[in-house]
């Protein structure tokens, strides 16, 4: 039991560790995080219920994951081959569709429960 928890610790280290070097060197990965204590905020302001709230906080840590797979794409490709490639575009490239395909995710669902709040659209 007691090794279980080691192996626990230490996995979370190495995961604060990842998390840390997203945001330390992507840009994105930062304005990701602002909007998403923006969109939480406005969902606080708009009065949306705590499931829906949980949902957005789902889709937060869906789209940091993603965007943490797609920055380890970006870096073993630039360790597997550092000159400019096809194959190096295009691991990037899908790596940047998928992140891209989150964030439509992302605002969808927000825009979405921000029109039904207003009375534009019901669910």
């Amino acid at each position: 039991m007691l090794g279980a928890f080691r192996h626990a610790v230490h996995a979370a280290g190495h995961s604060w560790a990842g998390f840390r070097h997203l945001v330390a060197t992507e840009l994105a990965a930062r304005i990701e995080i602002f909007l998403g204590i923006l969109a939480l905020v406005w969902f606080l302001a708009i009065g949306r219920s705590i499931a829906e709230i949980l949902g957005l906080l789902m889709l937060f840590c869906i789209l940091m994951s993603v965007e943490a797979l797609n920055t380890a794409v970006e870096r073993i490709v630039d360790r597997v081959s550092p000159e400019r490639t096809e194959f190096g575009r295009v691991a990037k490239d899908l790596g940047s569709t998928a992140v891209f395909f989150m964030l439509s995710a992302s605002a969808f669902y927000i825009f979405a429960l921000s029109a039904d709040s207003f009375g534009l659209i019901a669910f």
